[in-house]
């Protein structure tokens, strides 16, 4: 176990900013994080797991221990008539594991491909792109408890999943390390091709066969199309959360301005576009700088080569402000800000 001390955090988050942290140390099993957790330089010191980086944005240096999780391993350990079990190590880059399943004609990740990060982040974050959400296909997970070092198994309903929540995120931040995720998939495929522009590129990519791979393939080239590649220009994807809105508020706001879209959630919720509310108050692709939001994406915010953590930060902050004066409603970070 190697324990590297003043450790740049650069190439360990697709911002690429320019941090560094004053422990840190890689994992490959539960074994290693179960020894590093007894550290007496890491016991008491906070603590920051790191998969993929892609959904941090890093403010200043961080003072406590950051541990990198390569936990890997992807295997269908049960299955029966109707679904299969797929249980992944959480140090695994999520895409991997889509394309095992699509590779098994495994049904149920296909419309979540080429999100970025890692295994361990998707329940985290209750991950979900194209209608689809991690929730939708989840059997439970094992984390280790941080206080005890003891491994735990968590259903569904113990991880209280909500949009782009759980309780990992909520009461249980901090208290457990995710080490394994297992899927239940279905063997029998019922596409799901409505949301989004996933029927406009099956058609030009000429698809008249429907199958996972195809589906996969057009989620692959929407996400290529719009949403810029970290190792070209410094992102986290999509910087903040779609909101949703009371009913009432979104038959107000769609009388004022017609053309706003909205995707029904519940009987009495709406979705709006946080994308559609940015990139009418002029935002998308203004620079400051060497950061800005991108040109293609209003929901993507960029650092074009040695920006501070602490500028785009600020950025969301105008962002956020000025949707709420506009809109009256309020914008909150998908990424998770240290």
């Amino acid at each position: 176990m190697l324990l590297q001390e003043n450790f740049s955090l650069k190439p360990y988050n697709t911002f690429g900013i320019e941090v560094k942290a004053r422990y840190f140390a890689t994992f490959e099993n539960v074994a290693e994080l179960q020894q590093l957790l007894q550290h007496p330089e890491i016991k008491n010191a906070e603590k920051l797991i790191l998969g993929g980086g892609s959904n941090v944005l890093f403010t200043r240096n961080f003072e406590g221990a950051v541990l990198k999780n390569n936990i890997k391993g992807i295997s269908l350990i049960d299955q029966n008539e109707d679904y299969a079990f797929v249980k992944a190590g959480s140090g695994e880059v999520w895409h991997e594991m889509v394309l095992f399943c699509i590779e098994h004609g495994l049904a149920g990740v296909e419309n979540l491909s080429l999100i970025p990060g890692t295994v361990g982040a998707a329940p985290l974050q209750n991950i979900g792109a194209y209608g689809v959400e991690l929730k939708d296909v989840f059997e439970s997970l094992e984390a280790v408890n941080v206080e005890s070092g003891q491994v735990e198994t968590f259903n569904k309903n113990a991880c209280d999943f909500g949009y782009r929540e759980s309780y990992f995120k909520k009461a249980g931040k901090g208290k457990y390390i995710i080490v394994s995720v297992t899927l239940k998939l279905r063997k029998k495929p019922e596409f799901n091709t409505s949301y989004g522009d996933i029927q406009k590129t099956l058609a030009a990519m000429e698809i008249t066969d429907l199958n996972l791979k195809a589906i996969s393939e057009a989620v692959c080239a929407i996400r290529k199309s719009k949403l810029p590649d970290p190792a070209v220009i410094g992102n986290a994807g999509s910087f903040f959360k779609n909101p949703e809105v009371d009913k009432s508020v979104f038959e107000s706001l769609k009388k004022l301005y017609p053309e706003m879209p909205g995707y029904v959630v519940s009987e009495t919720k709406i979705k709006v576009p946080a994308g559609w509310l940015i990139e009418q108050l002029g935002w998308k692709g203004k620079q400051i700088d060497n950061y800005g939001v991108h040109k293609n994406q209003a929901l993507v915010l960029v650092n074009y080569g040695g920006a501070e953590g602490n500028k785009i930060k600020a950025l969301a902050h105008d962002i956020i402000a000025s949707v709420k004066e506009k809109f009256g409603i309020e914008l909150s970070p998908e990424v998770n800000i240290h």
